[in-house]
């Protein structure tokens, strides 16, 4: 069976320029963008020099959950931020660059970064182009016009993305973060900024899960399926792909339809794992109520679903299996990998092996601080979940205990106190999150809550850390409402003398 996505043709007298018109309709009604109330700071740069420009907010990352980021504080009055990508524009995130299923696996209605408004959803600006007898007819939302929606979402809420603009290093200055920035569209070598909000994706607390097993083989043999891989070099080729997980299968998949001789799965688990168990519980309540869950409650869920896996979606797995040539073996784990000439020999458990040409790891992102160049020097300073929980026996998950253990704020904690106060204005805003405060810094159905909760954070916290300030603001406000030619003070009419009143 053929798992093709069907592109809906564009209506023939688009109506998108009467959405982007809407969609400025509807943030004048909501006053957006209100003024910046956050009051200003500089820092002198020596005794003799300027002062330099010392920014509210800056975020890392111009993909989903930046965009949304950086709406959601606007729409708070800070409007003092700066927005970094370090890929070129229109290749933010994962949608266009290593992301290789046809179709997102969220249900279209979804209304992820909307942020409440109507004319901001995908439905929208989909319905605009293609009207909705298309919509009805649409399954899943194809991923690159998810990209092309996101596009759209920056262009008409013109949010201040830099791209081409990496942030190499996040070290204390005082009470403010320096930056240090590289690539060719960083306009300075580095900026200051009280927050720092680290909207950088599921990889954004880590890296990619390398197993030990290819240590020792050659870098062209083999890739992640984060990497860039010439799949039409594979044509022809016996591929391996380790995992069953979505990120798997798609690329076993577009192995297979650029001319893969064969594709085998090496799978560690007995069986397909076939049920998304976090999708049965989600609601507003458990975003909701997830963070003023106790420690083993939290650990308890996050536990279950990791234990569980989520299974690769329903037509991602047909479009790999589809094909005759592909090949799903369980209770197969690799266990090394060998060169021999130009063949790749996989030991597999209960001492069986298998030969191929080219190996690619299905096997996801790590949560990992320590593995942030960003944070070089201090990561180790970040209190994570083994260090503040143990579990019940038979409930230790050693990936699970390396997420940081955040405050309610997205912000680090220390490990020890007084080591390194400077982490409570580090946001940690992608995947890192969910062990502490769910699923609202990464996936589609909870991000906008996730924004709007960030938002609410950074803004008390900056009051609160100014509060002197605003205080003489409230002092010092003398804009009268009235000009005193609204009224006449008159006198009191003469009192009545007393046996008046009680003859009266």
């Amino acid at each position: 069976m053929a798992y093709d996505v069907q592109m809906p043709l564009r209506s023939a007298a688009p109506t998108l320029a009467d959405l982007e018109q809407r969609v400025r309709d509807d943030l004048a009604c909501l006053c957006y963008p209100p003024a910046n109330w956050v009051a200003p700071r500089t820092s002198p740069v020596s005794a003799n020099a300027p002062s330099e420009t010392v920014h509210d907010v800056v975020i890392i990352g111009a993909g989903m959950c930046g965009m949304v980021a950086a709406f959601a504080l606007i729409g708070a009055g800070i409007g003092n931020i700066r927005i970094f990508d370090r890929n070129p524009a229109g290749l933010e995130g994962p949608w266009v660059t290593y992301a290789r299923m046809q179709t997102l696996r969220s249900p279209k209605q979804l209304t992820g970064p909307a942020y409440g408004l109507a004319s901001l959803t995908f439905r929208a600006w989909f319905v605009a182009q293609f009207g909705n007898d298309a919509w009805a007819a649409l399954d899943k939302i194809p991923r690159p016009m998810w990209m092309e929606y996101l596009c759209w979402y920056r262009k008409v809420l013109d949010l201040p993305v830099e791209n081409n603009v990496e942030v190499s290093a996040i070290l204390p200055e005082g009470d403010l973060l320096r930056l240090t920035l590289a690539g060719t569209g960083a306009p300075e070598t580095s900026v200051l900024c009280r927050k720092v909000v680290m909207a950088t994706g599921r990889d954004g607390m880590g890296k990619p899960s390398i197993p030990s097993f290819v240590a020792g083989l050659p870098q062209a043999f083999w890739a992640h399926s984060s990497h860039a891989i010439d799949f039409p070099a594979l044509s022809g080729k016996r591929v391996v792909v380790v995992g069953v997980g979505a990120s798997a299968v798609d690329n076993a998949a577009e192995a297979l339809e650029a001319g893969a001789a064969e594709v085998r799965h090496l799978i560690r688990r007995k069986q397909m794992p076939t049920i998304n168990k976090l999708m049965g519980i989600g609601s507003y309540g458990f975003t909701a109520a997830f963070p003023q869950l106790s420690d083993a409650q939290r650990w308890q869920i996050m536990n279950y679903a990791l234990r569980s896996q989520t299974p690769s979606p329903r037509g991602s797995t047909m479009r790999v299996s589809r094909h005759p040539n592909a090949f799903f073996h369980f209770d197969a784990a690799v266990e090394n990998t060998r060169l021999d000439g130009t063949e790749i020999v996989i030991d597999i458990s209960g001492g069986r092996s298998i030969r191929a040409d080219f190996l690619i790891l299905g096997t996801g992102f790590g949560v990992d601080p320590l593995a942030r160049t960003e944070l070089q020097g201090y990561a180790d300073k970040i209190l994570l979940w083994q260090d503040r929980f143990t579990p019940p026996a038979g409930e230790e998950n050693a990936d699970l205990g390396r997420f940081p253990y955040l405050a309610d704020d997205f912000t680090f904690l220390e490990r020890e106190p007084g080591q390194a106060p400077w982490l409570s204005n580090i946001h940690s805003f992608n995947s890192g999150a969910a062990a502490s405060l769910g699923k609202v810094s990464g996936d589609i159905p909870g991000i906008s809550e996730g924004a709007s909760w960030l938002a609410r954070e950074i803004a008390a916290k900056l009051y609160v850390r100014d509060f002197g300030t605003y205080w003489q603001r409230l002092l010092d406000y003398d804009t009268p409402e009235l000009r005193g030619d609204e009224w006449t003070a008159s006198d009191l009419p003469d009192a009545a003398p007393a046996n008046t009143r009680l003859q009266a």
